[in-house]
């Protein structure tokens, strides 16, 4: 008899942060007053005001103005942005995890996140919510050890293996055509989604803070994998 496969085939880390994710979006919806739930999006939202002068006289003071930078990632405005965001870290967050494990994970996660809302904190003074800056950095990592099993044709590399794949590094990432015309069409899909979503969602997307994840992401990944960078010699891909 086959053995089954799970039904979500993905590191435990990486389910326990979306089970994360949908719990703090399910309690909201089912036990929070609108006017309750306000006052914890204010509390533990990314909010700029609380590193100025004014911190002083918004809630949680201190305290929160440190924590705003992974707070904000557990917190979404609705269904759909919670879904968008799922399904996103769902798919690189997977193949990141099982290089890192549990406390390697959790670790540029959070730094993912950290330089995402630093990189919205230059642009803007309003609040900001979603994990989506830390997941634009789990994509930048993943660019660090894709290409090279795809060349090869060794998807289980990156479905089953993920530490099998050789990581690029840092010099050879940066002058990998594959990898720059990623991060080229990256940049400019943010910035026209910068520009037409107040005029296509009526609203505005924190495309600041997809920007500074990716690049925290494709930049530091280097420092939390265990396994060594592998330099190469030959000229970047074409």
């Amino acid at each position: 008899m086959r053995e089954r496969e799970p039904i979500f085939n993905a590191p435990g880390v990486v389910l326990a942060v979306l089970g994360a994710f949908v719990a703090v979006h399910g309690a909201r919806r089912a036990f929070l007053s609108d006017e309750v739930d306000h006052q914890l999006l204010q509390l533990l939202a990314f909010d700029p005001a609380r590193l100025g002068s004014e911190a002083a006289d918004i809630a949680g003071g201190q305290a929160a103005a440190i924590a705003q930078f992974v707070t904000h990632a557990f917190l979404h405005l609705d269904l759909t942005h919670l879904v968008i965001n799922s399904a996103w870290f769902l798919a690189f967050a997977t193949p990141v995890a099982r290089r890192l494990g549990f406390v390697r994970f959790i670790a540029f996660f959070v730094l993912c996140g950290i330089g995402g809302a630093l990189l919205f904190l230059l642009f803007n003074s309003g609040r900001m919510v979603g994990a989506s800056g830390a997941v634009s950095g789990l994509m930048g990592a993943v660019l660090r050890f894709l290409y090279h099993p795809l060349s090869r044709g060794d998807a289980e590399a990156l479905a089953g293996d993920a530490g099998r794949a050789p990581l690029l590094s840092l010099l050879a990432s940066l002058a990998d055509r594959r990898i720059l015309i990623a991060v080229a069409a990256w940049t400019l899909l943010n910035i026209l989604v910068a520009w037409a979503a107040p005029y296509v969602l009526g609203e505005h997307i924190a495309w600041e803070a997809h920007l500074g994840g990716f690049f925290t992401g494709l930049l530091t990944f280097g420092l939390f994998d265990p396994k060594p960078p592998v330099h190469h010699d030959s000229a970047p891909a074409e």
